[in-house]
Parts: structure tokens; sequence; C-alpha cells
């Protein structure tokens, strides 16, 4: 038995449009998803997580390229022939059967002895917290407990790969949270693969073990959620997960540290002990994320940016300092809600100074694309 539950070979996929010509959504993707591995698809509308996920359910037939699922070659099968169950965004309830019968139609379908029909419906409301709601019809269940009912529908049938497409979306915050940590928990419990399709980036780092970011039907990156969030190896994936300031610019050595000279006149100072170094004159982009700034006085040591506010927004937990420098660079700091007398100092001032630590930037190769892509 391989570590790999999935693979895609070179899969490709195009469309036509009403209009005329096509528009290709996946281009010759390659991807390998591990044994009870949490893997998540995020990018924006259009860039071919649904429809990489439905190549994989076999509800769209690839133009090129092969998908194996435990190693066999399922390319021309059709969905029902596929060992995975997938889970809609809008749940696909049947309205006039209750619970029971809904968890229970594929068993039904595939003719199981009624004995153990019941005990797998049982088992499987219980694993996802509906033991007793048997006779109840979806109309009169909650959101989170339809979503629930998909749910159980989906494992019945003890698929060897769960595939779902934003079934959070419809789900209020709250209960989308708590959503998020029962399915991460479920996952762990069933010991099965689940490829996840969503479009928020916090959902997609709370629950994947590795996350990867498409754009233009092209993976960017796949990585842990972390790594992709702190070490993201283009423009777009940095901007496109959590918030971020980047300084493109021009890269000059300086001791042990790089500088990025920017055209508005900053000087950005990487520590660069990891990751791509950009040589003297090379084209480069410095990350910082928005947490990775302080708040500091006039004499503070190290280097800094010097803003005016122009809104502070306070979350709860901490407070968003939304300015721009001298020259009009947009630059946004979070600070926490514990240095409030301190953030509204700054606020009442107009102005704010804000310190890094040259460690935490992270550099990029600037491949030109960066302005275009943040403002598609």
């Amino acid at each position: 038995m391989g570590t790999h539950i999935v693979q895609l070979e070179r899969a490709t996929k195009a469309f036509a449009l009403p209009e005329g010509g096509t528009i290709t959504a996946l281009h010759g993707i390659d991807l390998d998803v591990e044994r009870n591995e949490f893997l998540t698809l995020l990018g924006p509308s259009g860039c071919g997580k649904t429809t990489l996920l439905h190549a994989i359910s076999g509800f769209v037939q690839l133009d090129a390229g092969k998908v194996r699922i435990d190693g066999d070659d399922v390319s021309d099968r059709p969905p029902h022939r596929r060992p995975v169950n997938t889970v809609f965004q809008n749940y696909a309830l049947f309205p006039h059967m209750n619970v029971g019968n809904n968890v229970g139609y594929a068993l039904d379908i595939a003719g199981t002895e009624r004995k153990e029909r019941n005990q797998r419906v049982g088992a499987a409301l219980e694993l996802v917290g509906l033991a007793g709601l048997e006779n109840r019809l979806p109309r009169q269940l909650s959101g989170g407990q339809q979503q629930r009912v998909a749910l159980a529908r989906a494992i019945i049938a003890r698929p060897k790969l769960l595939l779902l497409d934003e079934p959070l979306s419809a789900l209020d915050r709250n209960l989308r949270q708590a959503m998020q940590i029962e399915l991460k928990t479920l996952q762990a419990e069933l010991g099965i693969s689940f490829i996840f399709v969503t479009h928020d980036q916090e959902e997609a780092l709370t629950m994947s073990d590795r996350l990867a970011v498409l754009n233009k039907g092209v993976i960017q990156q796949i990585d842990t959620s972390r790594t992709v969030y702190d070490r993201p190896t283009n423009a777009f994936v940095a901007s496109f997960i959590g918030a971020s300031n980047l300084f493109e610019g021009t890269a000059a050595r300086s001791g042990g540290n790089t500088l990025i000279a920017t055209a508005d006149g900053l000087r950005i100072e990487a520590a660069c002990s990891g990751g791509w170094k950009p040589g003297d004159g090379a084209a480069a982009t410095a990350l910082i994320r928005p947490e990775q700034f302080s708040l500091v006085g006039p004499g503070a040591k190290g280097p800094t940016i010097g803003i005016d506010i122009e809104q502070v927004v306070f979350t709860g937990l901490n407070f968003q300092i939304h300015g721009h420098t001298p020259s009009g660079r947009r630059i946004v700091a979070i600070i926490a809600a514990v240095r409030q007398a301190d953030v509204a100092s700054a606020e009442a001032d107009g102005k704010a100074r804000l310190g890094y630590d040259p460690a935490a930037v992270h550099l990029l190769p600037d491949d030109g694309t960066a302005a275009a892509e943040m403002a598609a």
C-alpha cells in the first residue's frame, strides 16, 4: 500500500465559453494527497479549486492527465464507481426523508441487511452528534445540524476519501468556527483523507494539515499552513493568505543583512537567515505581516517606518492601525489590545512609528506580477 491516497498527473481541463473560445481551468496540475491527511484547496473564485475537486470525484472529466485513487487509475470511471463521497455546499438532503433515511440512503440502495443498516446509521449519527434525531425532517433542523446529516450520509458508506466543497459557507460565523474544529476532529477519528475546498483563508489555516493555494488553474504553493503563511513562495500567495505589507524594490547587501530600496524612498531591512537571498541589484519584494509591527518611540533601536494614521479599528483582540507613509504608501499594522494606551496616544497624535524585526521579514523574488495579481 502506497503512502498516497490520491495522485493527479498533469491534470488539464478547459471549458467552452458561451461567447466562444475556451478557458483553461486546470493547467497540467500534479498533486499527491497523503493517507489520513486534511488537505485544503484554497484560492479566489475561478482559480480552479472546485474543478480540481470534481476531477477527483468524477463529476468533471479531464481533457488530459490521470487521476489515481489508492493506486488505481480512475480517470475514466464515473463518480459512482470511485471510492469517494462528496459533501456539497447546499447539503443536498432529501426534504421528504427523515434524518435516518437520508443517512441510510446509500445502504438502502446497496441492499444492506436491515439490522446492519440501522446499526451503521446509528453509529454515523452518534459520531456527528445527532443521535436521537433519526425521525426529524431536514426542515426541522438548524443549518449546523443539516450539515452534520450531510457528513453522516457521506461517511456511512466508508469511503477511502471524503471531498468537501465549501460545506460551511452558509453557516454563521460562530457556528462555522465550531464546525471547523468538529470537522478536523471527525477526520482524525475516521482515519481517512479529507480534501476541503474553501476561499476562506482563516478556515484553511485553522483546519489543514497542508493547503494548496491555486490561482488561474495552477498550484502556486502547497505546504503546511504555517509555512505557507510565514514563507510564501511568491507575491500572490503572500497577498492572498492573510493581510500583508509588500515592499517592491531593489536589493543591496548591508553587512549580514539585505536592504530593499523601494522607489518611494523606503529602506526595508531583512536578516535573510533562511530562504531566498537576492544578490545586489536584484528585484525583490519584502513581506512584513501586520502583526510583526510594534509601536515604538522616537529613540527606538532597529529599523522603523513612520506613518500618518488614517484609521484605527478595534477588533476585540487587537487594534488595526491603517495609515500611509509620507509618499502615500499604505501600511497596516496590528497591535495587541493590551497596548491600548499607546494606540490611543498615537491616534491622538495622528502619527505612529512602527518598528519591526529584520529576522521576521520574508523576501520574495519580484517577478513583476505582484501588483497585477493583487489588483485582479
